[in-house]
């Protein structure tokens, strides 16, 4: 299983499934990161934590506990 915590800066996934219950997972799909979505990773904070992501035209900042909860492909 691909996360998104396993995606390069510079790459672009797509979110094949989210992992997680009640309020964490309604929280990611409130930021707009749900199924077939595409993510492009910006950037990585210099200490891993948090990454920043373009999604649906914004940007977005998600620290890599939340990120290990979005399987990719």
């Amino acid at each position: 299983m691909k996360t998104l915590r396993d995606i390069p800066v510079g790459a672009t996934c797509k979110v094949a499934k989210l992992h997680g219950e009640g309020p964490v997972k309604r929280r990611i799909m409130d930021m707009g990161i749900t199924k077939g979505v595409e993510i492009y990773v910006r950037k990585v904070a210099p200490l891993g934590d948090p990454m920043e992501l373009n999604i649906r035209n914004y940007e977005l900042s998600v620290r890599k506990a939340d990120a290990e909860m979005i399987e990719v492909m």
